[in-house]
């Protein structure tokens, strides 16, 4: 007799922390050692997708990520998240209908394949994890029909994969409280202001490097624990009072004292990794070129037009408002001109348009003297705020009817950029995208 497969598939966004979290007070599971807040970035532009599939005629657990299978069983992070989502599990029904398609004592008896790509570059320092492990969460939380009243400890379960993978499954301004027990069920995320919060904010992300980074996040932050004296200072002496004024800058709206804050917090992260013995470096020559030329643009134009902040990698994520994005993108585009021009990076006719004619601050040069750096930016990508994790419709599973990916990993000798553009970028409505194929 054949057997139903039973699949849906959602997307998740990855999220940008303005003022970080680094280190952790138990690794096991992922208790960090302070609060963090974040932005989570519009998914139409930077997102996971991942379907789940679920039938008795599957002899174990798969995984594949960007067309490549990983072993399920290697990676404790993912077993984690299997484990405390089945321990919730629920029936599942029929979204339509209401039927009851597997009862709660019914799991045992299936296994799921996992099917996920990533639309940005994997480990290079674009919170890649954080998309993913929040996509895990939520879609086999969905599959296992956990109800809605247990999104507390579904942030937990998202955390246990990847710490700020919790504040992936929210939208807008997301904050992840440490917590104090150490059993962590108060350790999860918050959302302090949804994505219509802020409008007028925009989100510019130069990609320095696409490639792995040599220093993990996981092995970076246990270094900087263990020899770090100024990363135990910022943890319990600067964070605390700064995320205080994070929230109350970001729910006012004063984009000057959100890009201060953000633009400090960034530097003293990147001065813990110095701090650390042996030194972790992620911020590489051009990364340090942006910085300076982000405060001349801002000394320049007489006022805080942008902000940056780095993340465990070289790669640079700039706040403005609308009103500024177009000078904010020319200077960007003029001193580091990207390898892709941002001709075939940015979908936006009219910001392309304003690009063209938008001249520089006349200071800009003497206070920003160096020559270009040309190709010393690959790309650069234009977004905003979005939504969290969310349930997509049946066509844009990456599955097909059996559960096997629908595209598997280009040969080797490919362009690196092909797995960039795997996802596809449309987001769909929010409807449950649960399918019963015969195998």
């Amino acid at each position: 007799m054949q057997q139903p497969v039973f699949s849906l598939t959602i997307s998740s966004p990855t999220n940008i922390a303005l003022i970080k979290y680094w280190g952790k007070r138990d690794a096991k599971i992922n208790l960090p050692i302070n609060s963090s807040v974040s932005v989570t970035l519009n998914q139409r532009d930077l997102r996971t997708v991942t379907t789940v599939s679920a039938s008795r005629s599957f002899s174990r657990d798969r995984l594949w990520l960007n067309g490549e299978e990983e072993d399920v069983n290697a990676s404790r992070r993912v077993l984690a998240v299997f484990r405390e989502v089945r321990a919730r599990a629920g029936d599942l029904r029929d979204p339509k209908t209401g039927q009851v398609l597997v009862r709660k004592d019914e799991w045992d008896g299936l296994r799921v394949w996992v099917v996920s790509e990533n639309n940005f570059p994997t480990a290079a320092g674009l919170a890649s994890s954080a998309a993913g492990y929040a996509a895990l969460t939520f879609a086999l939380s969905k599959l296992y029909g956990l109800p809605d009243s247990l999104a507390d400890e579904l942030s937990c379960i998202a955390r246990m994969g990847s710490g700020s993978a919790c504040r992936s499954l929210a939208g807008g301004f997301v904050a992840w409280d440490m917590g104090q027990r150490a059993d962590g069920v108060d350790s999860r995320a918050r959302q302090v202001a949804d994505e219509a919060h802020w409008p007028e904010l925009q989100v510019l992300v130069l990609v320095v490097s696409d490639t792995k980074k040599t220093v993990s996040s996981t092995a970076g932050m246990q270094t900087s624990v263990d020899t770090s004296p100024l990363l135990a200072h910022r943890a319990a002496a600067v964070v605390p009072g700064r995320l205080a004024e994070m929230e109350a800058a970001y729910q006012s709206r004063d984009f000057g004292k959100v890009a201060e804050l953000m633009m400090r917090d960034s530097n003293q992260f990147h001065a813990t990794c110095l701090d650390t013995y042996p030194p972790v470096f992620y911020m590489n020559d051009a990364s340090r070129a942006i910085v300076r030329m982000v405060h001349a643009l801002n000394e320049a134009a007489g006022e805080t037009v942008c902000g940056y902040t780095f993340d465990a990698g070289p790669n640079a994520v700039l706040l403005t408002l609308k009103r500024h994005l177009p000078t904010v993108l020319a200077a960007a585009n003029t001193h580091f001109p990207p390898k892709r021009p941002v001709e075939a990076t940015l979908a936006s006719e009219s910001l392309l348009a304003a690009l063209k004619s938008t001249p520089l601050p006349p200071k800009l040069s003497s206070l920003y003297p160096l020559a270009p750096m040309r190709g010393a930016v690959s790309y650069i990508y234009h977004t905003d705020v979005g939504p969290g994790a969310m349930l997509l419709p049946d066509s844009e599973s990456l599955a097909g009817e059996d559960g096997t990916p629908l595209r598997l990993a280009a040969p080797a000798a490919s362009p690196p950029h092909q797995k960039l553009l795997l996802a596809a970028i449309a987001i769909a409505a929010g409807c449950v995208a649960l399918k019963v194929a015969r195998k």
